[in-house]
């Protein structure tokens, strides 16, 4: 993936220097820029500098491999983070407007029906205009049933109407789009609130997963939706959009060490099959070399 940090750790790299003060400087500022965060960044480089101690090693070609052993690690992916993907499971998206939550329902489809499942979409987001729209023709595109009601009808009613037809047609997936009401958590845990009580009763035996999609271009912002959302319920995983180039792409490093929460898919394009699983090794490569 060869954007803004991958291109500033490269030039950091391709000499084979001593790694003296004024290259961790370098270092530091390049994972600063490129979104990483200041938290996460000393973090990572006070890890690295403990490692090169104990190996005995100042070479920048050890300081390498030392940071890419130790990403791998943090940003290591387990096989049961999708877990939910071979079971019956309700799936809520959630996340602010303008970051591509109900075009990432549309592209999760997409995958999820291309890969043999059944799938129906939950329009819950009844608060933002044309979002049920929106939802409807994504679910023409991936040929899968989209349940809904009049904008700003009860999200809550969306659902139990959606958890009816999931039922009845025995299908594998449900996945349910949310207003993005991140300005007025009250408002935002009350929904979700009312929505899971819903879900216990109809359905108390599916697995959940929690999603929220973040926008990678935004950076620090990201994080701080991520945070709030984490607070407001149970999250179990992010959604990253724009992660095609234009990001600068250490996000997804700040919000795996600062929140303990994994990026489980990227979106890297517009067509319906420009999401899919995060690949770590893949990610770090990509950024310091394999």
């Amino acid at each position: 993936m060869a954007n803004f940090f991958s291109r500033l750790m490269n030039n950091l790299f391709q000499s084979n220097e001593v790694a003296d003060d004024a290259f961790y400087e370098e270092l530091e500022d390049a994972m600063i820029m490129s979104d990483v965060g200041v938290n996460t960044t000393l973090k990572i480089i006070e890890a690295v500098q403990h490692e090169a101690e104990r190996q005995g090693v100042n070479l920048t070609r050890d300081i390498r491999r030392i940071l890419r052993d130790y990403l791998y690690e943090l940003m290591r992916a387990d096989e049961s983070y999708y877990a939910f993907e071979k079971q019956k499971s309700i799936i809520s998206v959630i996340g602010v407007n303008g970051v591509g939550k109900t075009t990432s329902i549309g592209k999760l489809a997409s995958l999820f029906h291309r890969a043999g499942k059944r799938v129906i979409l939950a329009a819950g987001d009844t608060f933002r205009s044309g979002a049920i729209e929106q939802l409807v023709e994504w679910g023409k595109r991936a040929n899968v049933d989209v349940i809904h009601q009049r904008e700003g009808a009860d999200p809550a009613a969306v659902v139990f109407d959606a958890l009816q037809s999931f039922k009845a047609k025995n299908a594998d997936l449900l996945i349910i789009d949310t207003a993005g009401r991140l300005h007025n958590k009250k408002n935002l845990m009350q929904e979700l609130g009312k929505i899971n009580r819903i879900i216990d009763r109809e359905f108390a035996e599916g697995y959940r997963e929690t999603l929220v999609v973040l926008d990678a271009t935004t950076g620090q912002n990201a994080l701080n939706q991520a945070e709030i959302f984490k607070e407001a319920c149970e999250v179990t995983g992010i959604i990253l959009t724009k992660m095609d180039g234009t990001a600068k792409g250490g996000i997804a490093l700040a919000i795996q060490a600062e929140l303990g929460l994994p990026v489980k898919y990227i979106g890297t394009g517009e067509k319906a099959s420009d999401l899919r699983r995060f690949d770590a090794k893949t990610y770090i490569d990509g950024i310091i070399g394999g």
